[in-house]
């Protein structure tokens, strides 16, 4: 009777690890099924809030630059940025684009480009926890018609800077060969 009380015992004891393994299991199932979740929300909630500040500050940016305000304009850069023009030659450092453009915004002379509603794009940068972005967007101007911008951005003392800027011509496909062509005779006569 002792025997088959202290088999009783064992097999008892051992039932009950095994259920408490099985629901051990089953909680870190849930755990991670959990976490997991929470990290593609928190993912979410980052790109969500990183798109919202870099368009903000993309519209400060363009509205500075319509304005003829060097000092905002100029403040949304980080001090190592670099702006790309559209001209093969224009890849100017900060103080290069300065002296560039601020003669034109000393004459109260800005430029405008407005973004094109539906054209702007955000992704920020995996495992930087939303600090450095890229964006792209199409825009409108006056005298160029449809230019594209695009760039990255980073977060630097608690704001949204331009790191890159490239500002561009689109050339739809079917003019590319009569563009890039006069584009090709210029040259070779510029040379």
């Amino acid at each position: 009777m002792n025997r088959t009380r202290s088999a009783a015992k064992v097999l008892l004891a051992a039932l009950s690890a095994g259920l408490a393994a099985c629901a051990a299991s089953e909680s870190s199932r849930v755990n991670q099924q959990t976490s997991g979740q929470e990290s593609r929300r928190q993912a979410r909630d980052i790109a969500h809030a990183t798109r919202h500040d870099v368009l903000a500050m993309l519209d400060a940016f363009h509205a500075a630059a319509a304005r003829a305000d060097g000092a905002a304009y100029f403040a949304l850069y980080s001090p190592e940025a670099v702006f790309i023009g559209t001209d093969a030659g224009e890849r100017w450092t900060m103080e290069e684009f300065k002296a560039y453009a601020e003669p034109y915004f000393s004459k109260g002379k800005g430029w405008t480009y407005v973004p094109r509603a539906g054209s702007r794009h955000v992704t920020p940068v995996s495992g930087t926890d939303g600090r450095i972005a890229f964006f792209e967007e199409l825009l409108d101007n006056d005298k160029y018609g449809t230019c594209r911008g695009t760039g990255v951005a980073r977060v630097e003392g608690g704001a949204w800077r331009i790191v890159q800027y490239h500002l561009t011509f689109p050339v739809p496909n079917d003019l590319a060969e009569r563009i890039t062509g006069e584009i090709k005779a210029w040259e070779r006569g510029t040379r």
